[in-house]
């Protein structure tokens, strides 16, 4: 695949930058900027509401955007895609519109050592308003999911709550053996995924996973920040509460009740984030332009690339996989007793951009025994001759702290 940094206008502002905290944020193409920019500059217009012309193509356009989504992963229909704020937001959605309502003290909510706060702290709020039961499923030795170590009532799990990849150990979890594996053990279960890691690097295909809910967010993927996605079944929105009431999501409202309007519509309260909407589309555009497949391909080389490399340098601990299967991109890392904070500080005099700390999986950390890592983590646009220059770079902190 040619070298696509061309296309995203940062690295010609700075040429000498490595970025490798894509897991965190990804950079914007020009074709996204262009399009948010086009967006203000010739049909911004609130949606949903007026009748006239602007208003009326600034809608065409937010809706088309809703059914890129559904076709990009796959959906049934566009009215199973809702646009929420972030990853975060969807499975708060998920977890105040449906399992509070559906699930009931003693139910078990399947969760990972490996999962974001954002897909265990709402599990655990839950736990403490209602009853559930949380169980986290632990890791094996090489950092993949030990899915067959579940002790209890295969009968009482009614939801598996899990990314689909580790955004520090770059595992790739294999989600229909696992689905398969409840559901074979007497688990009538209902699946949700967080793809936030694996939907800028990955086909995906909701059908597939059998899943019922998947949530994701536009920034990862090329998009414009403070657009998320929340994938649900059809039959299941139309049982689900908003988890914001007000504006435009209603139906009818009169002194004594309101009726809630049809969904998706009745979750996208407020005005949403339109032109971050029409960006994200232009960066599904940009995605299947490139191809998802010519991505994965391409990712895979330079993650095998850095596997190497990483394997050749000495006083370095890797965690995650040491092969690129099932895996991506993401490598979390320590040099010797460095902390990570001056890892990451020594890398960044060399241009080199890393995320530190404990990249919102404390409970990752604690199962680790560590406190945090440096974390390198590629996209579409990182090249071999950047991991190079981490390489390098780390060999600097070696030396600068005598490791």
């Amino acid at each position: 695949m040619k070298n696509l940094k061309k296309d995203f206008p940062i690295f010609k502002t700075y040429p000498e930058l490595v970025y490798l905290d894509n897991s965190a944020t990804s950079q914007k193409s020009q074709s996204v900027i262009e399009a948010v920019d086009t967006f203000y500059k010739n049909y911004n217009a609130n949606i949903h509401r007026g009748i006239y012309d602007l208003s009326q193509t600034a809608t065409d356009m937010f809706e088309n955007v809703r059914k890129k989504v559904a076709h990009f992963i796959n959906a049934d229909s566009e009215k199973e895609i809702v646009f929420t704020a972030s990853t975060t937001e969807s499975i708060n959605l998920v977890a105040t519109g449906w399992a509070k309502k559906f699930l009931k003290k003693g139910d078990v909510v399947v969760l990972s050592e490996m999962e974001h706060h954002s897909n265990i702290i709402p599990w655990q709020r839950l736990r403490d308003e209602i009853g559930i039961t949380l169980f986290f499923l632990p890791l094996t030795d090489d950092y993949r999911l030990d899915y067959q170590k579940f002790s209890g009532d295969f009968s009482k799990v009614k939801l598996l709550a899990l990314t689909h990849v580790s955004n520090v150990l770059g595992t790739i979890n294999p989600i229909e053996e696992i689905v398969a594996y409840f559901r074979e053990n007497g688990s009538g279960v209902k699946v949700l995924l967080d793809i936030a890691q694996s939907i800028p690097h990955l086909s995906i295909d909701v059908k597939k996973f059998t899943c019922d809910f998947a949530a994701f967010s536009s920034h990862k993927m090329l998009g414009p920040s403070g657009v998320g996605v929340l994938y649900a079944k059809k039959e299941i929105l139309e049982q689900m509460d908003p988890l914001l009431v007000g504006s435009h999501m209603i139906g009818r409202v009169t002194k004594e009740k309101v009726t809630y309007a049809d969904i998706p519509e009745r979750f996208e309260s407020g005005t949403r984030n339109i032109e971050g909407v029409i960006g994200l589309g232009t960066a599904i555009d940009y995605l299947q332009q490139t191809g998802m497949k010519e991505i994965e391909k391409y990712e895979k080389e330079v993650t095998e690339y850095a596997l190497e490399k990483f394997a050749s340098v000495g006083k370095i601990k890797l965690f995650g996989p040491k092969i690129s299967h099932n895996r991506i991109g993401v490598f979390s890392f320590a040099v010797g007793t460095v902390h990570a904070h001056d890892t990451a500080e020594i890398l960044n005099r060399f241009h080199i951009a890393v995320r530190s700390g404990h990249h919102c999986a404390q409970v990752l950390m604690e199962c680790l025994g560590i406190s945090g890592t440096t974390r390198a983590s590629i996209y579409l646009y990182n090249t071999k001759e950047d991991i190079d220059a981490l390489i390098k770079g780390i060999e600097e902190v070696k030396d600068t702290f005598k490791q």
